[in-house]
């Protein structure tokens, strides 16, 4: 009995013992994941995804994550170029393109991009006035990806969209502009109005010229107005004989005129 429970520690020792090497030996990477393979401190190979064998003691596995990263960008006072202070935050998605180049140029490149993306901001915006920043946007964004690329290239780092997510403005210019739009919007209403009474006066005139030439056109339309006002039959109308006699002369009109 006492033989079998030592041979039972026996060979749980030797599986303890080879499971060791093994977790040492086999690696493992990730389909989303590239493995670099250092060797006495020198890179000797990129591996795929999948079950890799590495010489222990000698031989060591860095493992990248190759998936695209969202980096918030923080809120920072930004000066535009007509010297409007205002507050920007935005949001970078970037991911590594050359796992050796990042290995090897930059030691923590989470950082490095949120620094250079701040930097690159600041930069980007400082050259634009406060109405190009609330008109062109599409623009910013683009020179501010450009600028990341610049920097985060020779890292191995690429940079696919930047976005400004959030612009806050000073209130005090917040109610300046509040106050130019609505003049803004007073001014079309007015330019409306006027169009309006600029066509209505045209069409008077028309009116006018024709009633000039044909002068029962005028008393035609004043019968027609008579008879739309005694519709509500809550009225007085006082009106000159003349309008008698020229109802009669217009027959079945002047006789519906005479009943109402």
């Amino acid at each position: 009995m006492e033989i079998i429970v030592y041979l039972f520690f026996i060979v749980l020792i030797f599986l303890v013992i080879f499971l060791s090497i093994a977790a040492k030996i086999f690696k493992i990477v990730n389909q989303y994941q590239i493995g670099l393979v250092l060797q006495f401190g020198k890179i000797i190979k990129v591996t795929n995804p999948g079950l890799n064998l590495i010489i222990p003691f000698l031989q060591r596995l860095v493992i990248i994550d190759t998936r695209t990263i969202t980096l918030p960008i923080q809120s920072q006072k930004i000066i535009t170029k007509d010297n409007v202070s205002i507050d920007v935050a935005g949001v970078a998605y970037y991911r590594i393109v050359d796992a050796v180049k990042m290995f090897t140029q930059i030691a923590n490149a989470d950082s490095a991009v949120n620094q250079i993306a701040q930097t690159s901001v600041r930069e980007v915006i400082g050259g634009f006035s406060l109405d190009e920043v609330l008109t062109r946007i599409d623009q910013i964004n683009s020179n501010i990806k450009v600028a990341l690329d610049r920097h985060t290239e020779a890292w191995g780092i690429q940079v696919s969209i930047v976005q400004l997510k959030d612009i806050q403005l000073p209130e005090g210019l917040q109610r300046a502009m509040a106050k130019e739009a609505e003049a803004e919007r007073e001014k079309r209403a007015k330019i409306i109005a006027a169009e309006g009474e600029y066509l209505a006066s045209k069409q008077l005139a028309a009116a006018a010229k024709i009633m000039a030439e044909e002068p029962i056109a005028l008393e035609l339309r004043t019968l027609q107005t008579l008879t739309t006002i005694a519709e509500e039959k809550n009225s007085t109308i006082i009106f000159p004989a003349r309008f008698l006699d020229i109802a009669e002369v217009l027959g079945d009109l002047g006789s519906a005129f005479k009943k109402k």
